[in-house]
């Protein structure tokens, strides 16, 4: 059975892409997977490793003659990217990114796409802590959603062939607008991203307790805040930098929700916390049923998985 796709090129090889060459290897998705990293011992890793057929030096050279180019570098580093590949594209090729953030995305890579290539963003919401060509595996974006955002000129056809290879490796597909993708990923992912941080940063500067009694005596809730914590600080970086407004938008409204509960703490309203937190589980809940995470105590999570 032929390949969908000839040569996938891999722009970035750390977790995502990494995981792409394992589940497209796993279901014989591409004839030929091509790398590239900036870093020279990331390029040395991914060879080391076999992670792709080929590691070139240069993005240009990894994209020649591939029918679909995936961007998976941080945000802030798309649009140079972008302009050093789109001469080499070749016509009819699929190019797709996977950052978390989409309109910015677009408004870096859309100038430099030449007519005849078809650019799709994506973003996959799947991950793990864990980064570097040695972190990604087949199983990652199993019953996960990856989002994708075509633009207004997107051709159906395109569309489909995308889909259809996101499918296979196991991912749900759906399609939205990108500020309202920039918004629901504001609220699921980037804020609280940064209020894990900032809670880790609180535990850090409270000098009345040692480091040893935090690490030590970390229970459940302070755990999973610096499993969230140690995530890529500069993909990170970038997409506060390149979702400013969701996020904002978010953190303004989790400070009022925040007093209220100081308020409520503060005046003893027991039953108001009862209440809040009877609705707030009902999310979790919902979660689950859904397919998105496991009841198990542990999250049903090893050292690999999400």
């Amino acid at each position: 059975m032929t390949p969908p796709f000839q040569k996938v090129a891999l722009i970035g090889l750390g977790l995502i892409a990494g995981s792409m060459a394992h589940a497209m290897r796993e279901q014989g998705l591409a004839e030929r997977i091509s790398g590239h990293a900036r870093s020279a011992a990331t390029r040395e890793t991914a060879a080391e490793i076999g992670l792709v057929d080929e590691v070139t030096e240069t993005a240009a050279e990894a994209v020649r003659d591939a029918d679909l180019v995936v961007l998976a570098v941080p945000v802030g580093a798309m649009a140079e990217v972008a302009a050093e590949i789109a001469p080499h594209l070749a016509p009819g090729a699929i190019l797709t990114d996977v950052g978390s953030v989409k309109q910015a995305v677009i408004d870096a890579v859309a100038p430099h796409v030449p007519a005849g290539v078809h650019f799709i963003p994506g973003h996959p919401l799947a991950g793990t802590e864990h980064s570097g060509p040695r972190s990604g595996f087949a199983t990652l974006f199993r019953n996960r959603w990856w989002l994708l955002t075509p633009l207004p000129d997107t051709d159906p056809a395109a569309l489909d062939r995308l889909e259809s290879l996101i499918r296979a490796m196991g991912a749900n597909v759906d399609t939205m607008e990108p500020p309202h993708h920039d918004l629901v990923l504001a609220v699921t992912s980037h804020a609280p991203h940064l209020i894990a941080y900032t809670m880790v940063g609180v535990a850090d500067h409270l000098r009345r307790v040692t480091e040893s009694e935090v690490i030590r005596y970390s229970a459940a809730g302070f755990r999973d805040f610096t499993r969230i914590a140690a995530s890529d600080p500069t993909m990170w970086r970038d997409v506060f930098l390149h979702n400013k407004e969701a996020t904002l938008d978010i953190l303004g409204r989790f400070a009022e929700e925040l007093f209220v509960l100081q308020r409520a703490i503060r005046m003893g309203d027991g039953q108001h916390l009862h209440d809040y937190f009877t609705r707030t589980r009902a999310i979790r809940r919902g979660i689950i049923e859904a397919g998105q995470d496991t009841a198990a105590p542990d999250f049903g999570r090893s050292a690999k998985a999400d």
